[in-house]
């Protein structure tokens, strides 16, 4: 068996850390057999090696080694691509063609991003898992396959089947041992390590002066959060490799490359949470906007008795609850019999100047519809909204406190009648 040291060098692997030791240390020990692995951690840890490691290793190295991106595949061929389809099956398929699970019988297959799979994708490799047979798509023959399954996945599995995502029995096929790549936030010796080697292979590619970081460079590398891991590093590296003149890196220049340099907080946001957050905030959207409209409707139906009778004082008594749905609770009021019309004093701590005189002009509405019976509700609507907006210069939000409305239900208006 050879040392961990041994096939870090054979496969490239930089690093020291004694969780990355103790995944490498897992590979080597299960390589050997034939019972399935699956590979976690971030994206760009690295958990592609892994896969490598346990196919070099074991009985099956010299048989066909196939890496599948199950994320990169359409839902609609993935199932052609891994069991293969009959000529005719469907539309485009001309020819029968062989799935990666019969071209690498004997050998192994690695299927990253595993947690992307369709629900009816995961039988049929549950099926494989549990007996090694598979159908391909059109047919109807039962074929036999030999394969070692590896898998990957950067996701949260316990949560993808508890939201029925991903099927558990599927799961527990997959993870009869779990090897875990810890992040690069989590290997802080190990960050300088694979920054020098990565500029080292810049250097030598592009044919220039390695870059060198200075001291006070080096902490703000370490101290970086790297949510892209060993893949981001290496982005970093090559960039300053080819833009920077100066090969000696300081603090500066560094954290020009550096995305949200400085902020080292964790940017770990349950998803679960901000999805009821945004369900609680639809659903008092939707209990504003509903009571609006109901606002809307009793404010309508005042108006047409008032265009009806004509008589206010009546028109109030009989719908007295309508106006204190609408308008609140209030009873310093008064009748005013020099204009025919009951005015309503409303308290300055409820509602603000604006909404106040959208009021008052709400109940001296009732006198103008009196005086002017012939016109439609419609024309009045359009009357008191170029009055408003002329009053206010144009200025909608004004308009609408006015007018007792939202400043949307204005434009909205405003947009209706081409004003």
């Amino acid at each position: 068996m050879e040392s961990i040291q041994a096939i870090k060098q054979r496969f490239g692997i930089i690093g020291n850390d004694p969780k990355l030791n103790r995944a490498i240390e897992k590979a080597i020990q299960v390589a050997p057999t034939d019972i399935s692995v699956l590979v976690t951690g971030e994206s760009g840890v690295g958990k592609e090696s892994i896969p490598k490691i346990i196919h070099q290793l074991s009985h099956r190295k010299h048989g066909k080694y196939i890496a599948v991106n199950c994320g990169a595949i359409p839902e609609g061929t993935i199932d052609s691509e891994l069991f293969g389809h009959e000529k005719g099956s469907f539309t485009g398929a001309t020819q029968t063609r062989s799935g990666y699970f019969e071209v690498a019988d004997g050998g192994t297959i690695f299927l990253d991003e595993v947690g992307e799979l369709p629900l009816t994708t995961q039988v049929r490799l549950l099926r494989v898992l549990e007996n090694g047979e598979f159908i391909k798509v059109g047919s109807s023959k039962v074929q036999k396959t030999n394969v070692r399954i590896v898998a990957a996945t950067n996701i949260n599995m316990f949560d993808a089947i508890n939201k029925e995502k991903f099927r558990e029995d599927l799961y527990y096929r997959l993870s009869t041992v779990d090897i875990h790549i810890p992040p690069l936030r989590e290997r802080k010796e190990d960050i300088h390590l694979l920054f020098r080697k990565f500029a080292s292979d810049f250097a030598l590619k592009y044919k220039m002066p390695t870059i060198k970081l200075t001291d006070d460079a080096v902490d703000i590398l370490l101290k970086h959060r790297w949510s892209g891991n060993i893949r981001q590093l290496r982005n970093v590296a090559e960039q300053i490799s080819v833009l920077e003149q100066n090969r000696t890196i300081t603090p500066d220049v560094l954290k020009a490359y550096l995305p949200m340099s400085g902020s080292n907080l964790p940017a770990v946001i349950s998803k679960s949470k901000s999805e009821s957050d945004f369900s609680s905030e639809r659903e008092i959207l939707y209990k504003v906007l509903f009571d609006m409209k109901s606002d809307l409707n009793d404010l309508k139906k005042l108006t047409m008795e008032l265009m009806k009778s004509g008589n206010t004082r009546e028109v109030e008594k009989d719908n007295e609850h309508l106006i204190q749905k609408i308008y609140g609770k209030n009873d310093k009021s008064h009748y005013d019999e020099q204009n025919d019309v009951e005015v309503i004093s409303i308290p300055e701590h409820n509602i603000s100047e604006h909404q106040a005189s959208a009021t008052q002009d709400k109940y001296h509405f009732a006198e103008e519809i009196e005086e002017e019976e012939t016109l439609s509700l419609h024309d009045k609507e359009l009357e008191l909204i170029k009055k408003s907006l002329e009053r206010h210069n144009g200025k909608r939000k004004l308009a609408a406190a006015e007018l007792g409305i939202s400043e949307r239900t204005l434009y909205r208006k405003i947009k209706q009648f081409d004003l």
